[in-house]
């Protein structure tokens, strides 16, 4: 059975995959979670479905309202990795 909390990252993830096309799914996932968790081995294995959903959601978000002054690579990768690149 998939709940309510799955099925809402799924729709948002749908939504960021057409905003950004050239992160594949995999980088997506990964960056999501070193955003809920912080970036670390484990943070993909650690963060929970409501953690993954908020922070999906407020990347979708970002990526609406500031897209197009993003460069659309570093539109989802962490701000660790946003600020090491200056």
């Amino acid at each position: 059975m998939t709940t309510q909390v799955r099925q809402d990252i799924l729709q948002v993830l749908a939504e960021l995959s057409e905003c950004c096309p050239e992160v594949r799914f995999g980088q997506l996932i990964a960056n999501l979670s070193y955003l809920a968790k912080g970036p670390s081995n484990e943070a993909i294995w650690d963060v929970e479905d409501e953690e993954l959903l908020a922070v999906a959601r407020k990347h979708l978000d970002v990526r609406r309202n500031r897209g197009a002054s993003t460069r659309p690579s570093e539109a989802l990768q962490p701000t660790a990795q946003k600020a090491r690149r200056g």
